[in-house]
């Protein structure tokens, strides 16, 4: 029987479906195991199952003597040395799940909502007996009808973030890479612009981008200083797309109106000086943590897996 190396822990539906038809070594568990713990488990395997926060580095791919499939957990793969493994002819898999975008899509907006609202300050500021009652002035925040939101990444989260934006009666604008057909453009009423002009001219700028190495700190103080001074900034893609210590430096110097993040530049890590500052709204990578999500992208995994060492077929999503 062919044997599945699970690195962290899974659904207990995938699990149960990889019982069904390989033997699985399973570490159970939301720690990470060692690059050395890695490869030692990884030497007797058929396949790695891995989600995106374990590093599968050239040296693990090396000790799978046997391996014939790496089965990342997740649409994206900069978590693997994926060039490597394609030069031993290994292929490396992804999980583009429709759950997966509508779930981190929602998210997104959520982190729009409660920015433009003051909404995640604001239960704190209740929770430390602050609030005094209903007053005119009191913790105002901003609508989002009319306002003027730039999406950076056309992809099927940008693309859907737009629709459900449609709904506030914002202006949209956007930038991506390779323009959108005239046809989709129309449907979502939004306008394409170049990278510059959407940051210059958004009141709310939402990153949807996959991240590949020329994309490393896209928005650094250069692209801040020409966000309007009361900008509010969306990061629900990927950290390294943002330079963390120069985002500090504009916070300090009294830039954005808020910041919402939910991935950072070293995650886990969160760079220290975003803490301080109630304006900026931190959290812990929760765009598609959703049930529907997660068991739909591990089915797939599933498959992917299934294809090469049951079918011996290429995966389905293969990257590489």
């Amino acid at each position: 029987m062919k044997k599945v190396f699970v690195t962290n822990k899974m659904p207990d539906k995938i699990v149960e479906e990889l019982r069904r038809h390989f033997e699985i070594d399973y570490f159970e568990s939301d720690d990470a195991l060692s690059e050395s713990e890695l490869a030692n488990r990884a030497s007797d395997a058929d396949a790695i199952f891995c989600p995106l926060s374990t590093k599968i580095t050239k040296d693990i791919i090396d000790a799978g003597e046997n391996l014939k499939i790496i089965a990342n957990f997740g649409a994206g793969f900069d978590n693997i040395d994926h060039s490597y493994a394609k030069e031993k002819n290994i292929p490396v898999t992804n999980t583009p799940a429709k759950s997966s975008t509508t779930s981190t899509s929602e998210y997104a907006v959520g982190l729009i909502l409660a920015a433009t609202r003051r909404m995640v300050s604001g239960d704190k500021m209740l929770r430390e007996g602050k609030f005094i009652g209903w007053k005119p002035t009191f913790y105002l925040g901003n609508e989002l009808y009319g306002k003027t939101v730039g999406i950076i990444g056309m992809g099927s989260i940008g693309t859907r973030v737009a629709k459900l934006l449609k709904a506030f009666g914002v202006n949209l604008i956007y930038y991506n890479r390779t323009r959108l057909d005239e046809k989709l453009e129309q449907e979502l009423e939004i306008e394409y612009m170049e990278l510059d002009d959407v940051i210059a001219n958004s009141d709310i700028i939402t990153l949807h981008l996959a991240f590949s190495s020329e994309l490393h700190h896209l928005i650094n103080m250069e692209k801040m200083k020409m966000m309007k001074p009361d900008a509010i900034l969306i990061n629900a893609a990927r950290g390294p797309l943002i330079d963390e210590a120069a985002l500090v430096d504009a916070l300090e110097a009294g830039m954005f109106r808020a910041v919402a993040l939910d991935v950072y530049e070293f995650e886990p890590k969160v760079t220290e000086g975003l803490l301080k500052y109630d304006r900026v709204i931190l959290s812990p990578h929760l765009g598609n943590t959703t049930v529907e999500a997660r068991e739909e992208m591990g089915f797939i995994a599933v498959d992917n897996i299934k294809d090469v060492l049951l079918d011996g077929v290429e995966p389905r999503n293969k990257i590489n």
